[in-house]
């Protein structure tokens, strides 16, 4: 297993708030920041949409993508949520030991 970031965004902070404590909760992720609003630009549905969005950065292991992915898209609000990953491709020992140890299933989960 290798250590991913992947990045969302959510219209609020109470929202990002609780979607990031279900994925910690879960092992989905062993970390998951959540950043100021910020304002996001795009095209939808054939018009030009500027809203403001709470990013959150989630670190976790790429075998528990697939997983991570179903529970966003079952609590995120958006219909075509924004959920990509990105490799850490160095980083500390210590730190990236913690991730794979922190999104590991155990007999219980």
């Amino acid at each position: 297993m290798e250590p991913i970031i992947v990045l969302t965004t959510l219209p609020n902070g109470e929202i990002a708030a609780t979607i990031a404590r279900a994925l910690v909760e879960k092992r989905l992720a062993a970390c998951v920041n959540i950043l100021a609003p910020c304002h996001s630009v795009y095209r939808w549905h054939g018009q030009i949409e500027t809203h403001s969005e709470v990013p959150l950065l989630i670190k976790t292991e790429d075998g528990r993508f697939a997983a991570l992915e179903a529970e966003l898209r079952r609590l995120h609000p958006y219909e075509l949520p924004e959920i990509v990953s990105l490799p850490i491709v160095k980083g500390s020992a210590a730190y990236l030991t913690w991730i794979a140890g922190e999104t590991l299933i155990d007999d219980l989960g």
